[in-house]
């Protein structure tokens, strides 16, 4: 499998779908940030699934792109939430535009998610229907609660692993689980490639809390510590907060609660979550979930060679460095 040439094919079919008609304010920003770079892991999730299954690639585009466009959804009205200036290096579209025009274009893409689904016909469009509307609904809830716990003053462990399954997990098992739908796979397989899914998923933004604080900043692309900057309560400062010191508890609360926005500051918080062993149990967790995602690939009828496949695809996310 040629990532790139699926990639471009893909993308090609993605572009060509989005309405060139007036008004252009409502659709100039579909387009814009949908054409603002993104690696297309779950639209390609949707194609590989499909293909592991058995059935032709270009089967699986009008749901890949509905997975797309639907994650491009998202990410629009995260931005308005966070009042984040910049994505993928290039200005949000609020900024760009105007918030009220970037409510409504997120609003569009949300209903053309559910439109490339009508090229599906019987079972098969009810399946993938009611998948996205469950996935849908599951996104918005890990949002809230992400968003509680920017308030919250004590945040569990099992709490956080809901919240990232939730807001992130959840989509990249229902893209291999619209895969399998796709090529009519058995409800085993179907279980058990969104279990694969869901596990890495949450082994993934894991993986991404952990290089966000300790990740090489030339290979992660972006400032080491944006998580601390920002104030994030990921599971590095979840973690700590359950071994450190009395001292280091109290010095790690102060430091998430003042304005200050410095170098130094970060370094701070990275030596208490050094010093509480934090990073190295982050690290295991996320192995396990990994583990747990590969034992749910092994339980699906898909041929061996894709099996291979699914297990570098694997490997790959969780030893990436950006």
């Amino acid at each position: 499998m040629n990532l790139k040439t699926y990639k471009k094919d893909f993308e090609s079919y993605l572009l060509n779908r989005i309405p060139k008609k007036e008004p252009q304010k409502l659709y100039e920003p579909i387009r814009y940030i949908l054409q603002n770079g993104g690696k297309r892991i779950r639209a390609l999730l949707v194609i590989f699934s499909t293909e592991s299954f058995g059935k032709e690639k270009k089967e699986a585009y009008p749901a890949a792109s509905s997975i797309e466009i639907f994650h491009n959804f998202t990410l629009l009205h995260d931005d308005i939430m966070d009042e984040a200036e910049m994505r993928r290096g290039k200005a949000t579209v609020h900024a760009k535009w105007d918030e009220n025009t970037a409510i409504l274009s997120g609003d569009t893409m949300l209903i053309l998610a559910y439109k490339m689904l009508e090229e599906y016909e019987g079972d098969i469009y009810k399946q993938l229907n009611i998948l996205l509307n469950k996935t849908a609904v599951e996104v918005c809830e890990g949002q809230q609660m992400d968003m509680n716990f920017e308030s919250a003053t004590e945040i569990k462990a099992e709490d956080y692993l809901e919240m990232i399954r939730l807001k992130t997990a959840v989509l990249l098992g229902a893209a291999l689980k619209f895969g399998g739908i796709i090529a009519k796979a058995s409800q085993e397989d179907l279980d058990s490639i969104y279990q694969f899914g869901e596990n890495l998923g949450i082994a993934f933004q894991l993986q991404d809390d952990y290089l966000d604080s300790f990740g090489d900043p030339e290979k992660f692309g972006k400032r080491i510590g944006g998580d601390i900057l920002d104030r994030k309560k990921t599971i590095l400062f979840i973690e700590s907060l359950k071994t450190a010191s009395q001292k280091d508890k109290e010095k790690l609360l102060k430091l998430f609660s003042t304005k200050e926005n410095s170098d130094h500051l970060i370094s701070e918080v990275l030596n208490i979550y050094t010093n509480t062993g934090a990073p190295e149990r982050v690290k295991k967790l996320s192995e396990k979930y990994t583990n747990k995602a590969i034992e749910a690939l092994e339980k699906t009828s898909i041929p061996e060679q894709y099996k291979e496949f699914w297990k570098g695809f694997a490997y790959e996310l969780m030893h990436r460095n950006n």
